[in-house]
């Protein structure tokens, strides 16, 4: 069953989580012991990030350097058909414009397709510098582009344009959005004008960005009632868990932090008390979110997975 069905036929506010790959020379077991330790709340999907390789120079013994590309991570593909095929719940693998090329894609689609995981997250990715040599052309600028790819592979076109027998179940897929703007675009204004071009291109539905502070998602999900935009739109959650996460959140994700909540954040001498501030803030949060009826939460487990567990014994 497709995540779009899956959010629309659940009773009550669905519950989702995000992880991230375990870093490289560990097993999937890490994986999983985040998922029996949540599974209990019954997930509708799971969704798998996924990071692109990296460069770095090492110095040769004549002292000279080379580049070696390196990949910190495992790719979403395994994981996804790995977590569906072991738990039978719908596994959702983001699927990335920086640092993959049109051609990596479309092998990811292929083996997706073969492998029986046809849920995905379209993503364009954390921001990366090609090097010199790389050439632009190979990689998707924008999710949107990305998304004519995807859309293209469903009806049994290439990305060299040649033609295939189409996938018998097609891709389905959500996409990101900024209740508080995608830090990019010049105005709001424009951030809806594409997330209608999502919408309107096939997106099922809509995730946000973390944010904090519940007003503007409810303002930022009025806005695009009015602009004509129907499909859910799933509130990203993210339990704050250190201390100096009351200013990298901000810096890194541009969502501002109630001053309510930074006030309580300050007030903490360590971590675990932040933490524990994180989680009633959270839970607070999310009890308003299910008050107003939203369809689904999801929530983004990153160094975070103990505190997604309480939060969601008590609104479970």
């Amino acid at each position: 069953m497709k995540v779009i069905d899956l959010i629309k036929s659940s009773k009550s506010t669905a519950f989702s989580f995000e992880i991230l790959p375990p870093l490289k020379g560990n097993s999937i077991q890490k994986v999983y012991n985040v998922i029996d330790k949540l599974r209990e709340f019954n997930p509708k999907y799971i969704n798998i990030t996924s990071h692109h390789s990296e460069s770095i120079y090492k110095t040769l013994s004549d002292g000279n350097l080379q580049k070696v590309n390196i990949r910190k991570r495992p790719g979403s593909v395994a994981i996804a058909s790995a977590i569906q095929y072991k738990y039978g719940i719908t596994a959702v693998p983001h699927i990335i414009c920086k640092g993959f090329t049109k051609d990596e894609t479309e092998y990811a689609l292929i083996d997706l397709n073969f492998l029986g995981v046809y849920d995905l997250l379209l993503l364009r990715g954390d921001i990366k510098t090609l090097d010199a040599d790389q050439k632009t052309n190979q990689y998707h600028e924008h999710a949107t582009d990305l998304q004519k790819q995807v859309n293209n592979f469903n009806k049994g076109i290439a990305i060299d344009g040649s033609a295939f027998e189409a996938n018998e179940t097609p891709f389905s897929y959500g996409m990101a959005c900024y209740p508080e703007k995608h830090e990019e675009a010049p105005n709001m204004e424009s951030d809806i004008f594409y997330l209608k071009e999502k919408v309107k291109n096939g997106a099922d539905y809509l995730v946000t960005q973390m944010f904090f502070d519940n007003e503007k998602y409810y303002a930022f999900v009025e806005r695009c009632r009015k602009e004509g935009i129907t499909v859910p739109i799933i509130p990203g959650i993210k339990p704050i868990v250190f201390k100096n996460q009351l200013t990298v959140l901000p810096k890194i994700f541009r969502s501002d932090i109630p001053e309510a909540f930074a006030c309580e954040l300050r007030k903490c001498k360590n971590d675990e008390e932040a933490k524990e501030v994180g989680v009633e803030w959270c839970i607070q949060q999310c009890k308003d979110l299910i008050a107003h009826g939203v369809p689904s939460l999801h929530f983004y487990t990153m160094m975070a997975s103990d505190s997604v567990q309480k939060i969601a014994k008590e609104i479970y």
